[in-house]
């Protein structure tokens, strides 16, 4: 087995809803700002804690983030990204719930990694019928770590829910550059972009990865390769 855990960010790589999270992340931003925030700042954060990236996009676009208004644009953020998945509600990627159960038949922690708070990102899961413990084995939150991507420590965080010791035997995959520098940072042996997310194969080439897939459904077939 070339993997024991396999580390997967949520929106964009293990479920699909449709750029929700970065719409809803603009709108409450710019309404902040009374002005649009440029495609360019909004991308670099993608990836990343949302309360983080309310915080630096207020910095990067005015130079300070009071923690008044960060709580207060995050509070709006969340409160239009609830009724996005209300109107419409997440689904898994296709072939992902699949794959999913295919990693875990072979012995594969497989362990949610999200830069959604622990509120959001369970409501994801019942809007999937996702259990935890039962359809993946752990889910890893921006709440539950001292600082979201890149740093290693959802990862970390992720592998000691698994108990997996070594990086070596420890996969992790996104649809973000912030994913893939989060891998690299952790040291783990397989660090795979997917495309099926923010950004395009272009895009994550130009990071350093071990591999660049379609999707997680490609998962099983990297596990029966041998990596």
């Amino acid at each position: 087995m070339t993997f024991e855990l396999a580390a997967l960010d949520m929106a964009g790589t293990t479920v699909q809803e449709g750029g929700a999270v970065y719409a809803a992340l603009e709108q409450a931003v710019a309404a902040h700002l009374g002005r649009p925030v440029p495609a360019d700042v909004l991308h670099r954060w993608t990836g990343t804690s949302k309360h983080e990236a309310v915080a630096g996009l207020l910095t990067e676009l005015t130079g300070t983030a009071p923690s008044g208004d960060v709580e207060t644009v995050y509070a709006d953020f969340t409160a239009r990204l609830t009724k996005s998945y209300a109107d419409v509600p997440p689904k898994a990627l296709p072939g992902v719930a699949e794959a999913i159960a295919e990693l875990r038949a072979a012995g594969v922690k497989v362990v949610l990694q999200t830069g959604y708070s622990r509120d959001i990102a369970l409501s994801i899961l019942d809007a999937l019928d996702w259990t935890v413990p039962g359809t993946v084995d752990g889910l890893v939150t921006s709440d539950d770590v001292a600082a979201s991507r890149p740093a290693p420590y959802m990862i970390f965080r992720a592998m000691e829910l698994a108990g997996v010791p070594s990086v070596d035997r420890v996969l992790a995959a996104g649809d973000t550059p912030n994913d893939l520098a989060a891998g690299r940072n952790a040291g783990v042996r397989y660090v795979v972009g997917v495309t099926t997310g923010a950004a395009p194969a272009a895009e994550l080439g130009r990071h350093r990865h071990t591999h660049l897939l379609e999707s997680v459904a490609d998962l099983p077939g990297l596990l029966r390769s041998g990596g």
